[in-house]
Protein backbone atom coordinates (compact mmCIF):
# COMPACT_ATOMS: atom_id res chain seq x y z
CA UNK A 1 0.00 0.00 0.00
CA UNK A 2 2.51 2.37 -1.23
CA UNK A 3 -0.53 5.19 -2.05
CA UNK A 4 -1.41 5.51 2.09
CA UNK A 5 1.62 7.63 2.35
CA UNK A 6 1.47 10.66 4.99
CA UNK A 7 2.28 13.11 2.18
CA UNK A 8 -1.15 12.17 0.73
CA UNK A 9 -3.04 15.08 2.42
CA UNK A 10 -2.91 18.34 2.59
CA UNK A 11 -2.16 19.03 6.41
CA UNK A 12 -2.36 15.96 7.67
CA UNK A 13 -2.49 16.29 11.86
CA UNK A 14 0.06 14.40 13.81
CA UNK A 15 -0.97 12.41 17.40
CA UNK A 16 1.46 10.64 19.63
CA UNK A 17 -0.13 7.68 21.50
CA UNK A 18 1.12 4.22 22.63
CA UNK A 19 0.45 0.71 20.74
CA UNK A 20 -2.27 -1.08 22.91
CA UNK A 21 -3.20 -4.49 20.68
CA UNK A 22 -1.81 -5.37 17.10
CA UNK A 23 -3.95 -8.64 17.50
CA UNK A 24 -5.07 -7.55 13.94
CA UNK A 25 -2.85 -8.19 10.41
CA UNK A 26 -1.20 -4.69 9.24
CA UNK A 27 -3.12 -2.54 11.96
CA UNK A 28 -2.50 -1.44 15.35
CA UNK A 29 -4.79 0.60 17.89
CA UNK A 30 -3.18 3.08 19.32
CA UNK A 31 -4.27 5.26 22.63
CA UNK A 32 -3.77 8.70 22.73
CA UNK A 33 -3.92 10.65 25.63
CA UNK A 34 -4.84 14.35 25.74
CA UNK A 35 -5.20 16.80 28.67
CA UNK A 36 -8.23 19.15 28.61
CA UNK A 37 -9.46 21.98 30.68
CA UNK A 38 -13.03 22.12 32.24
CA UNK A 39 -14.69 24.87 30.85
CA UNK A 40 -16.19 25.48 34.20
CA UNK A 41 -13.72 24.38 37.28
CA UNK A 42 -10.44 25.24 35.09
CA UNK A 43 -9.20 21.64 36.26
CA UNK A 44 -6.90 19.49 33.50
CA UNK A 45 -8.94 16.34 32.94
CA UNK A 46 -7.17 13.50 31.33
CA UNK A 47 -9.10 12.19 27.57
CA UNK A 48 -8.19 9.30 26.27
CA UNK A 49 -9.06 7.78 22.28
CA UNK A 50 -7.85 4.99 20.90
CA UNK A 51 -7.45 4.79 16.98
CA UNK A 52 -6.99 2.14 14.58
CA UNK A 53 -3.49 2.60 12.47
CA UNK A 54 -1.80 0.74 9.43
CA UNK A 55 0.83 -1.04 10.49
CA UNK A 56 2.88 -2.37 7.65
CA UNK A 57 4.84 -5.21 8.74
CA UNK A 58 3.73 -5.39 12.12
CA UNK A 59 6.66 -3.35 12.81
CA UNK A 60 5.22 -1.82 15.90
CA UNK A 61 4.72 -3.93 19.09
CA UNK A 62 2.42 -3.30 22.03
CA UNK A 63 3.71 -1.24 24.64
CA UNK A 64 5.87 0.72 21.95
CA UNK A 65 5.28 4.59 21.71
CA UNK A 66 4.64 6.15 18.18
CA UNK A 67 3.02 8.89 16.06
CA UNK A 68 0.50 8.63 13.64
CA UNK A 69 -0.52 10.76 11.03
CA UNK A 70 -3.88 11.32 9.34
CA UNK A 71 -4.02 9.80 5.33
CA UNK A 72 -6.68 8.50 3.25
CA UNK A 73 -9.08 6.34 4.37
CA UNK A 74 -7.49 2.63 4.39
CA UNK A 75 -10.59 0.67 5.20
CA UNK A 76 -13.84 1.64 7.51
CA UNK A 77 -11.85 2.47 10.84
CA UNK A 78 -8.33 3.02 9.54
CA UNK A 79 -7.36 6.80 8.59
CA UNK A 80 -3.74 7.06 10.30
CA UNK A 81 -0.50 5.54 9.40
CA UNK A 82 2.12 4.45 12.19
CA UNK A 83 4.95 6.55 11.30
CA UNK A 84 8.41 5.76 13.13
Amino acid sequence: MENNTPSNTSNPRKLEGVVMSTAMQNTAIVKVDRYVKHPKYQKFIKSSKRYAAHNEGDKAQVGDTVTIVETKPISKTKKFVISQ
